[in-house]
């Protein structure tokens, strides 16, 4: 079973990710986020395996994943579920509504309805404070790499951290802007205002790692 992938990330677009490894394999990754492309990036992987398919579902800890393993033994909760609650409401929302008997806060994930709520309280009630022991990101263990040591986190997208932070930030404060003009050029040539475009394309710069326009469009018109 799969565990833990790192490798340069060659596609990311917020639904999933391919990492290609140091022995040339590129592994497609359920992944919610969008991680700079180039870039290097370990994930720990929910390795599921149903007859005829296998599913690779990337998590940013191992808390998270240990989680999302202990979702999938209630009867009912498949994968997509599973990963739709972790991503959607997080570690700490989901072990305290387990515990404090809150359906409709479980409810709030697509693809959990009343029922699967309940199934998993009454399944997971005893069992849930077992999970808060793992580990809520990655400890910076050192990864070697074509005769390179980088430190590889889970917990964030991979930068640089030889650069001067300073350089840093000013440089990726004029790439934002970029992009941010290449998204607003592209969405009102679809219809859209300026108005409905900038804000959401902000939020989703400061939330993100974005390094093409292309995935900036996408996710602005995901939620306009």
């Amino acid at each position: 079973m799969i565990g833990l992938i790192v490798g340069d990330v060659v596609f990311s677009d917020g639904q999933e990710v391919v990492l290609l490894t140091n022995s040339g394999v590129g592994y497609q990754i359920y992944y919610n986020r969008i991680l700079a492309e180039g870039k290097r990036h370990a994930l720990y992987i929910a390795h599921v395996k149903r007859e005829d398919i296998e599913e690779l579902y990337g998590l940013d800890s191992l808390k998270n994943k240990k989680l999302f393993e202990m979702l999938r033994t209630v009867k009912g909760i498949g994968p997509k579920s599973a990963y739709s609650l972790v991503s959607t409401l997080g570690f700490e929302q989901i072990t305290n509504a387990i515990i404090l008997d809150q359906k409709k806060v479980l409810s709030q994930a697509p693809g959990v309805g009343p029922k699967a709520a309940a199934q998993i309280i009454l399944d997971l009630s005893n069992k849930i404070q077992k999970v808060k022991i793992y580990s809520d990101r990655y400890q910076g263990k050192l990864i070697r790499h074509s005769s390179e040591v980088q430190e590889v986190e889970l917990s964030s997208p991979v930068i640089s951290v030889n650069n001067d932070s300073g350089t840093e930030k000013t440089l990726q404060s004029s790439f934002n802007m970029k992009l941010l003009d290449e998204a607003l050029m592209a969405c009102k040539e679809l219809g859209f205002k300026e108005s409905q475009i900038i804000p959401l394309a902000q939020r989703i710069l400061e939330e993100n790692v974005i390094s093409k326009a292309e995935q900036l469009v996408h996710l602005v018109l995901k939620e306009v």
